[in-house]
């Protein structure tokens, strides 16, 4: 190889490292801000207390949901319940999703669906088969599931508008050979 050939090789790559770094330079004071006094923007957000028990329940209800129930709208919570329907069922003898079918789980014992396996922490909520979905546990579980029943499998982030958990029991409500009656409005607030 000739001398010259490395030379002219040597040559470019220094030419080309010049341009390089020129254009960055120039670029730099072309493009050039200053760094803010503080960085980024401040996120405010104040974090609701969790209510107290064993059972990791959501922040106490405004409303009873006996008393929602009373203005409930089930077609409405039909409407609702399409974002359900990714992972449950609501046919009588439906087929288990990633979710197991809801027919009937107005006061049905909680994972007791068979068919279906279920977390460890729906399980240990369930206290061997002696809790049931009532209208209460619905309400607090479909409000946010990971904080009601610590540890379930459940990834839905929740409902968090009170008529539309009202409307989505309502509806759920008629999922049932037999609609369990709705609870009095004018009995105290069942306690977590």
């Amino acid at each position: 190889m000739n001398s010259s050939y490395v030379n002219m090789g040597v040559g470019a790559l220094l030419a080309t490292l010049f341009v390089l770094k020129s254009v960055s330079l120039a670029s730099g004071f072309i493009f050039h801000s200053e760094a803010p006094e503080k960085p980024g923007f401040a996120i405010v957000a104040t974090e609701e207390p969790a209510a107290g028990g064993d059972k990791g329940a959501a922040a106490k209800p405004d409303t009873p949901i006996a008393q929602l129930l009373q203005k409930a709208d089930a077609k409405v919570g039909e409407t609702i319940f399409k974002k359900c329907q990714a992972c449950h069922s609501g046919e009588k003898g439906g087929p288990n999703k990633v979710g197991p079918d809801l027919w009937g789980i107005v006061d049905r014992p909680v994972a007791e669906h068979e068919g279906f396996a279920y977390s460890s922490g729906m399980k240990d909520f369930s206290k061997g088969g002696t809790e049931k979905w009532t209208y209460d546990h619905l309400y607090h579980f479909l409000a946010a599931p990971k904080k009601f029943v610590a540890g379930t499998a459940m990834g839905f982030a929740g409902l968090p508008k009170e008529e539309d958990r009202a409307n989505v029991i309502a509806y759920l409500r008629t999922l049932a050979d037999t609609q369990v009656p709705l609870p009095d409005p004018n009995a105290p607030a069942a306690t977590n």
